[in-house]
């Protein structure tokens, strides 16, 4: 079965910078097959890892998964590393085996899921890698740097929708060695670069407390390759923007002002975070990849009513301390006053929907 109908059409003009006017819309199909973070009408954050199996019939099916905006995201890529060189691409020296090992992961897991738009043909060390969405047709030595074009970790995400965070293992902990972050949400790789499991997850509110990062480090620590695991994080964001880093906070900053009660439904987008993570086969690192899916407040509403009336509940329950670290607590209340028009009360079945056996819950 592939990963995404064969009727999908691939937006290739779509725009997530305020210079192209956020050009950017779901259909309804993209919406219903979102990895919706909500099981119930209450969130409190968690490390909510479980196996990376397929599951369902929509974003959990691929190892890494596509969508109707990949040939737009890839372009904005593009953009984002040229307007911004050294920024969203770094990777120490030491790292290049684990980039190999990330591009055979990536274009493995395409050629399986989607045979539709890649190939990969192997004969030895001597690979032939199509890409039929971008149009590309190389053909390079494995393991030989000089045989393509850029780094082997740069030219596999250029070709990859959401971020890659490649961390290595070190003195019984986690450390960031690579990375390509053209979507990053509120941080920034160049401060980042060389930090521990703990540094970069400790602002994260209440974990020290509950104890969530020492039990999700040793987890990641036993991982074997062959056996990813997988956790759906979230947040909010204004206007469909993907890359909202440190360095472009000036940018991006001041929308977050112009929400309203009336607007929040146009404005505020419900940013859904795919992390399936890979412990490589040859350097031993594990990659930390963050697929990220938008949707805005008003097409939940209108394609997936059930879960605009979750979103409602889990954020009028939210710890405000939590809105405040995932950085949208100055419009929390507006996009709360807006949902409630939207939410009759009616009960809700819990649970994640990719487990009820394919069905992928929403409303009609």
């Amino acid at each position: 079965m592939t990963a995404i109908p064969e009727s999908t059409t691939f937006t290739t003009d779509e725009t997530y910078t305020p210079e192209g006017q956020y050009r950017f819309a779901n259909s309804r199909a993209g919406v219903r097959r979102l990895p919706f973070p909500f099981p119930d009408d209450e969130y409190m954050y968690s490390m909510n890892l479980e196996p990376h199996v397929p599951a369902g019939t929509g974003a959990l099916v691929a190892g890494f998964d596509i969508d109707e905006h990949y040939v737009s995201e890839c372009a904005h890529r593009a953009q984002m590393l040229e307007e911004m060189p050294g920024v969203h691409y770094i990777a120490l020296p030491h790292m290049l085996e684990a980039q190999w090992d990330l591009l055979e992961l990536i274009f493995e897991s395409y050629n399986r899921d989607f045979p539709e738009h890649f190939t990969l043909t192997k004969n030895g060390n001597e690979w032939r890698w199509e890409n039929r969405l971008l149009g590309i047709d190389d053909s390079f030595t494995f393991g030989d740097p000089e045989t393509l074009p850029m780094d082997p970790m740069e030219y596999a995400t250029r070709q990859a929708q959401g971020e890659f965070v490649v961390l290595e293992e070190r003195d019984n902990t986690l450390v960031i060695g690579a990375g390509m972050t053209t979507q990053r949400a509120d941080y920034s790789l160049q401060f980042n670069m060389g930090m521990s499991f703990a540094e970069f997850h400790g602002p994260v509110p209440k974990v020290e407390k509950l104890g969530i990062l020492d039990r999700a480090l040793k987890f990641l620590l036993r991982m074997k390759p062959g056996h990813p695991v997988r956790r759906v994080n979230w947040s909010l964001t204004v206007n469909p923007r993907l890359e909202t880093s440190v360095e472009t906070l000036p940018d991006w900053a001041p929308d977050r002002a112009k929400v309203t009660a009336e607007n929040a439904g146009e404005l505020v987008y419900l940013r859904i975070e795919l992390q399936p993570l890979h412990r490589l086969p040859r350097s031993n690192a594990i990659v930390f990849p963050v697929r990220t899916y938008l949707v805005s407040l008003a097409e939940l509403v209108e394609h997936a009513p059930d879960w605009a009336k979750r979103v409602h509940r889990a954020l009028s329950s939210l710890d405000l301390e939590l809105a405040d670290y995932k950085g949208f607590h100055r419009y929390h209340g507006a996009a709360v006053e807006w949902l409630s028009h939207h939410d009759d009360g009616a009960p809700l079945a819990t649970g994640y929907p990719w487990i009820q056996d394919g069905i992928q819950p929403g409303g009609s």
